[in-house]
């Protein structure tokens, strides 16, 4: 039996954030694993791989290179490339959705993908907090993954997410740092409890907030972060007899003497760091200042940025073991304070 054209095997996909080197791996072992491939079949050569899929020479130079480390592979000087191995175990599709690409969802990307190593190949996407594309690659997406690993975070329109994604069979969902009550059924899940952590978080700094009369949250009104947040503070203030306030535009923002601000965005930290700084106002001292999410630099800024964050890099491990374990836990990842002198 001959083995099918390659181009109409390996599939380019514009919108998938995955590498094309990557993209290029999984089409070929997807054509193996279907037998459109067969041993020995002569790969096209690195110079025709690059102008018949229109991507770059060291993207080709890449998948090949990675394919003869996997042993999938081999080459014969002067002939070219080779497939050398049909027998390997077939792996793992996953359709991975983030709603966007920051530093910390960086942390649960690499950890995922590092955790599943080669037993897995990934289609990774990002929808951009746009329930509209969210629906788009959902309902466009092939049926073939083995599981589907999606973070549901939406500017608007996404008070109804839970109906797209309750039409994907249970036992190949999985749930990533949200859960939405409305999704039914028995499937996995890695979140945070928001409304628990914060309030958790802000307990455990309760000696040093003393200091502060008054905690206001920046918690822009368009934004895709969850109310959940909002209500574990209002909880804690209001247990703790705290003046509280939400700020919704933080350059409208005039710095009083005795505040705390807790600050959700990095965008937000940084414009309220320059007001406190032209108010000539002590951080840690006439103010305070408490950041989401731990990255190296807030260890630096104004002596250290006290931080409450989630353990990013557990987050994605625990993804991936639900996978390999085929389990349909629920996994609650756990909330760190870090005091700095910001506090």
């Amino acid at each position: 039996m001959d083995s099918e054209n390659i181009y109409r095997i390996i599939v380019i996909d514009e919108h998938s954030v995955t590498p094309k080197y990557r993209q290029v791996i999984d089409s070929l072992l997807k054509g193996i694993e279907e037998g459109r491939i067969h041993k020995d079949y002569l790969l096209p050569s690195i110079n025709d791989l690059s102008y018949e899929l229109e991507i770059s020479r060291d993207t080709c130079i890449r998948a090949y290179k990675d394919m003869k480390q996997m042993g999938i592979i081999h080459s014969v000087p002067g002939k070219g490339y080779f497939i050398a191995n049909t027998d390997f175990k077939k792996r793992i599709k996953v359709f991975l959705l983030f709603n966007k690409l920051s530093t910390h969802k960086k942390i649960i990307y690499d950890a995922f993908v590092a955790a599943l190593g080669d037993v897995a190949a990934i289609d990774f996407y990002i929808y951009n907090n746009d329930f509209s594309l969210f629906r788009e690659l959902l309902k466009n997406k092939r049926n073939d993954y083995s599981y589907y690993v999606i973070i549901p975070h939406f500017l608007e329109g996404g008070e109804n997410a839970y109906e797209i994604i309750n039409t994907i069979p249970k036992d190949k969902l999985i749930l990533l740092d949200k859960l939405l009550p409305e999704v039914t059924g028995n499937y996995g899940a890695v979140y945070e409890d928001f409304e628990k952590d914060i309030y958790a978080a802000l307990e455990q700094a309760l000696e040093k907030i003393k200091k502060y009369d008054t905690l206001k949250i920046i918690f822009p009104e368009y934004t895709y972060h969850p109310n959940e947040i909002l209500k574990g503070f209002y909880r804690f203030c209001i247990q703790y007899a705290f003046n509280y306030e939400v700020v919704n535009i933080i350059a409208d923002e005039k710095i009083k003497e005795g505040t705390l601000y807790i600050s959700l965005m990095e965008n937000d930290l940084v414009i309220l760091i320059e007001k406190i700084i032209d108010a000539k106002m002590e951080v840690g001292k006439k103010v305070g200042v408490i950041s989401y999410n731990e990255t190296p630099l807030k260890k630096i800024i104004l002596q250290g940025i006290t931080t409450i964050s989630t353990d990013f890099q557990q987050m994605g491990e625990k993804a991936a073991q639900l996978i390999m374990g085929r389990s349909k836990e629920h996994i609650a990842i756990p909330f760190y304070l870090t005091l700095r002198d910001s506090l």
